[in-house]
């Protein structure tokens, strides 16, 4: 019996595309990525991408959408017994991380969820457990709003990273607070990452103010 060989290459699919699309965005950026340079790097013909995607556009949808597919939603279901705001802690930090490790698609996600499925089911699972907490449908909404914008900003750039190393840049004549800024850079991670959770804790405590005002209404 004749058997037909394999193909050298996987078969062309949309999750394939999404990966390259992803690799090259982590790697050179979102002006990076076009049909043609991603057929390149896939071994297939242009046209052939067409049969999963139209547009460039449409690839960086997808490639947005599988980095928030990466954000942990388990505090959520209702199997933990978290309370909303260590929920919402736990979920901001996984948010932060699935950023973090694809800031070049941030940009894109920033804009919304979209017609996104993975965007739409973690704003749905946000809101869903703000509301189930007792927060009125209104200031979940914004709870939801609040908290990507915070996470979002912290994933666009690295305040530390912004400071040249290089001591002779900051003059005491000029910037007499500044002795040390020289030092930020290579602290990096660690600043950055006490930045956030200082921000965080303190939206969180804002929030659990106005929770307890919710609550006494309630009442």
């Amino acid at each position: 019996m004749c058997r037909m060989a394999r193909p050298r290459k996987p078969l062309l699919s949309r999750d394939r595309i999404v990966d390259a699309a992803r690799a090259l965005v982590d790697t050179e950026g979102l002006a990076a990525v076009s049909t043609r340079r991603l057929a390149a790097e896939l071994g297939v013909s242009g046209p052939s991408l067409y049969n999963h995607f139209r547009t460039k556009d449409q690839i960086l949808e997808a490639v947005a959408d599988s980095v928030s597919a990466q954000v942990d939603l388990s505090m959520f279901d209702g199997n933990h017994e978290h309370d909303w705001r260590t929920a919402l802690h736990d979920w901001a930090v996984s948010y932060r991380a699935a950023l973090r490790a694809h800031p070049n698609i941030v940009p894109v996600l920033a804009q919304g969820p979209g017609h996104r499925p993975a965007g739409l089911r973690l704003a749905d699972a946000v809101f869903g457990a703000m509301v189930d907490a007792g927060w009125p449908p209104p200031q979940a909404t914004s709870i939801g709003a609040l908290m990507r914008y915070f996470v979002t900003g912290s994933a666009l750039g690295s305040f530390a990273g912004g400071f040249p190393d290089d001591e002779a840049a900051y003059d005491p004549a000029d910037y007499p607070h500044l002795g040390q800024a020289h030092l930020l850079a290579e602290r990096q991670d660690e600043v950055d990452d006490r930045a956030f959770e200082t921000g965080l804790t303190a939206l969180l405590d804002g929030l659990a103010v106005q929770y307890e005002q919710v609550a006494a209404g309630a009442r």
